[in-house]
């Protein structure tokens, strides 16, 4: 509603004329400045909660976006050790196989398999040892007897590869054990890794306390 000119003069002498109407007409004028600013406050205010619930959308819907790609990762990780698996396990076969039909020797039969021994002992590489036999309790007559050493800690094994394990294998190892005992004065452990494990090699090898790791059983 808009004042006449007479309304605008009377108000204006009042303000001039009446102090206690001023004071009353600067009040509502600072209450309805109040007001106002109260008001864009709770504009701003609703803005931002506005802002961030768009935010804490985006958010969440990043991290659904993290979980689905550290799902997809770890199913990658799955497969790829799967088929790390498979081809560590193929190439185990078929170095069994070569050896076993001629196409490598027993050195590089011995040198494929380098990683076996490093799975099953936890160990990259052994010593090659030599044991001088005079007694012949080996093989029934003086020599020298090579065998493959392994100390870990205050365990001594003695490793043994071969292509095919048999029961004349599996009694070997046991009397160079022997040998070894009587040369150290320490009682190893004993381990065959092998290739193709005969069948009367297992009992044998309980008998003497001799433990297998087949590579591909026969």
């Amino acid at each position: 509603m808009s004042l006449s000119a007479e309304e605008k003069r009377k108000l204006i002498k009042a303000l001039e004329e009446d102090q206690e109407f001023r004071y009353a007409v600067a009040g509502l004028l600072g209450y309805k400045e109040i007001l106002d600013r109260i008001t864009s406050l709770e504009e701003k205010f609703a803005r931002l909660e506005e802002r961030q619930t768009r935010l804490e959308e985006r958010f969440a819907s990043l991290e659904e976006r993290f979980a689905k790609l550290e799902e997809k990762f770890a199913r990658l990780e799955e497969r790829q050790t799967r088929l790390e698996e498979e081809m560590r396990d193929t190439r185990r076969i078929l170095t069994v196989i070569a050896h076993r039909f001629g196409v490598i020797s027993e050195s590089s039969f011995r040198e494929g398999m380098k990683y076996v021994v490093e799975e099953v002992l936890g160990v990259a590489e052994v010593s090659r040892l030599v044991l001088r036999d005079d007694e012949g309790l080996v093989y029934g007559h003086p020599s020298d007897v090579e065998v493959d050493v392994v100390i870990r800690d205050d365990t001594h094994i003695l490793v043994e590869v071969k292509s095919r394990v048999s029961r004349g294998d599996v009694a070997e190892l046991y009397r160079i054990g022997l040998l070894y005992e009587r040369k150290y004065g320490v009682k190893p452990k004993l381990l065959i890794i092998g290739g193709f494990v005969d069948r009367s090699s297992w009992e044998t090898a309980s008998r003497l306390g001799v433990e297998i790791r087949p590579v591909v059983e026969d």
